[in-house]
């Protein structure tokens, strides 16, 4: 895989646009299932770059920084999943990815330190932002949010840039290397599947209560049924999506016809109001 000086620019700007809508623009162009494509296309394999989003999007479907405490980086993982993905002549399918998953983690902890970094440069800017707040200064306001966003769009450009050409030689080398040490392979394609129920589990502690089981139990019943129907199989994800959606929906209703109702019953004659 060549990286040519034009591929190397657009990447920048990709990653630094990126870097910004994690925090102070629409907060999903970010997410894997969206850059992934994107990355694919730049290094010229949209097939696999569509696949590297879905995969990656598993792994990080869970995390979610709290306060100062940030995952490792959905920038950066799915931008080296793809320069691995492409550098490896991996197949387009989720198993194919998955050591360009394993390979990727520890390439995302460097985003995690970029925002950390970034987090701990503005904590310094915060003082002046009070005082600019207390005196109505809007253009104070507005020059250290934008200096916040130049900073980090482009520590995570720079991260971007030199992830792709690091990885491009790693990725290759490591390709050369996997016929003498296919064990060693073996065991990250491995760790790197095993990475996207990690990322389903960490969501399930997150949002599952004792209500939400049923569910759980009942969609993967569904979902193991339309696999084993060949008519169905190949749209058992859509299927499911909509009887999902259609759960919802009657759930939302229902919530609402009962907020009318018990908001209707206050006064009255009835209570001497």
């Amino acid at each position: 895989m060549d990286v040519n000086f034009i591929q190397a620019l657009l990447i920048f700007v990709v990653a630094f646009i990126m870097g910004i809508d994690q925090f102070s623009f629409l907060e999903s162009l970010y997410q894997p299932i969206v850059l992934g494509p994107i990355i694919g296309a730049i290094l010229g394999n949209f097939e696999l770059g569509i696949v590297v989003g879905g995969a990656y999007q598993l792994v990080q479907i869970g995390s979610m920084p709290i306060g100062g405490a940030q995952p490792p980086n959905a920038i950066m993982g799915t931008l080296m999943t793809a320069v691995f993905a492409v550098s490896m002549q991996l197949e387009p399918t989720a198993e194919g990815v998955g050591l360009a998953v394993g390979l990727a983690i520890p390439f995302a902890v460097f985003g995690q330190y970029a925002v950390t970094l970034t987090f701990t440069i503005m904590s310094g800017l915060m003082a002046k932002a009070d005082k600019a707040a207390e005196e109505a200064d809007v253009k104070a306001i507005a020059t250290i949010n934008y200096t916040e966003m130049a900073i980090l769009g482009v520590l995570f450009g720079v991260l971007a840039v030199a992830g792709v050409y690091s990885g491009k030689i790693l990725g290759e080398t490591l390709r050369d290397l996997s016929f003498q040490f296919s064990w060693v392979m073996a065991g990250l394609d491995a760790a790197g599947g095993a990475m996207k129920f990690v990322g389903f589990a960490i969501l399930m502690k997150v949002m599952m209560s004792s209500q939400m089981w049923g569910f759980l139990f009942a969609g993967f019943v569904m979902a193991n049924v339309c696999q084993n129907i060949p008519a169905l199989s190949g749209a058992t994800l859509l299927l499911s999506a909509f009887v999902g959606l259609a759960i919802a929906l009657y759930d939302y209703q229902v919530h609402s016809k009962i907020k009318e109702s018990a908001g209707s019953n206050v006064g009255g004659v009835s209570d001497g109001i």
